[in-house]
């Protein structure tokens, strides 16, 4: 049986590796001054149609967490969805990383936060008791698998920058939110008002490749700093620039993402149909949310099934498709559930 339990369990896509191997064919500088490091930022660049500053990373911790320390001081707050992952997955690395940030989780239907649930969490500013209002941070696609749209990221962006704080989206999967809303990466980016992209590649084909994107680069001042003293000035940075570029080249990124979110849209649909599941958040991604009785969870388990569970609203089941998830591996899982249902 195939594993569904995360995209990080797959293998690696074969144009990544080949860019690997050719990168390994001759020495280069170390510490970001190898020619393939050098000319990624003219390569998102082109890809985000406006001057970016590129930093590579090899985890999407890392690279939230040092997105975030680029926009909060140590005595800032953060605001995020309660479920984000900087929340509940990262185990205290963007207040490590911030040097004492508070993060301020909200409420927000599945999965997202709107300008209502936020607006009311801002509180705090000049009074010397309490940390000052700095960040919002959103997650596309959410950690319910849902996606924000072009004009909610807007209305978020808008009215934090209204209120003084700068706009950090996390996109581990931001190219499967890409592919569903069918738009170029600008328009959920930086003409939506964000200042910071947190860049995922390792999730979509990559071996281990993130970058934190800076929208304006003169915003960049003394982070050269902060990404050595993180760990994430890779010494052989080439092989993780590698990645990218081959990541990004004649769309493979993209193409990645289209695979992942129709085997997930397959997956839904069959899983929805059968007696007794039912999703618990609209599959908009490449991730499915569904309740399964407990009963039906038990034996597949016993049958070898990998399954992961959540409690997020309420305890849900997730699967989630890859960027090379088969539709016979799809209907393979969904025969199996509805054998045991």
């Amino acid at each position: 049986m195939t594993n569904f339990l995360s995209d990080n369990v797959t293998v690696a896509c074969p144009e990544v590796i080949a860019g690997v191997v050719d990168a390994n064919n001759t020495p280069a500088l170390p510490y970001g001054e190898d020619s393939l490091s050098l000319e990624l930022s003219k390569e998102f660049s082109d890809v985000f149609e406006t001057e970016v500053s590129v930093f590579p990373a090899i985890t999407g911790t890392a690279s939230n967490a040092l997105a975030l320390a680029a926009l909060t001081p140590s005595y800032g707050s953060i605001y995020c969805h309660r479920f984000s992952h900087i929340n509940t997955e990262e185990c205290g690395a963007p207040e490590l990383f911030t040097g004492g940030a508070k993060l301020i989780p909200i409420p927000g239907k599945n999965g997202k936060i709107t300008v209502k649930d936020l607006v009311p969490a801002i509180s705090g500013r000049g009074d010397v008791h309490h940390t000052q209002p700095s960040t919002v941070s959103i997650t596309q696609a959410s950690e319910a698998g849902t996606i924000y749209g072009v004009d909610e990221i807007a209305d978020i962006s808008e009215t934090a920058h209204a209120h003084g704080l700068r706009v950090h989206m996390d996109g581990a999967r931001f190219a499967n939110a890409l592919v569903r809303l069918d738009v170029r990466p600008a328009e959920i980016t930086w003409k939506a008002g964000v200042d910071i992209l947190s860049f995922g590649g390792t999730k979509n084909g990559c071996l281990a490749a993130e970058a934190i994107i800076f929208f304006n680069p003169k915003e960049v001042k003394d982070f050269h700093y902060l990404h050595k003293r993180s760990g994430q000035l890779l010494s052989k940075m080439k092989f993780v620039s590698a990645q990218l570029k081959s990541y990004l080249k004649n769309g493979i990124w993209l193409r990645n993402a289209r695979n992942a979110n129709e085997m997930a849209d397959r997956l839904s649909k069959g899983l929805s149909e059968l007696s007794g599941v039912r999703l618990v958040y609209p599959t908009e991604s490449n991730e499915v949310f569904v309740h399964l009785p407990h009963p039906v969870i038990e034996k597949l388990n016993a049958r070898g099934v990998p399954i992961n569970t959540f409690q997020f609203d309420c305890l849900a089941t997730r699967f989630v498709t890859a960027w090379n998830t088969k539709p016979q591996e799809v209907d393979s899982l969904i025969a199996t559930v509805e054998t045991h249902s």
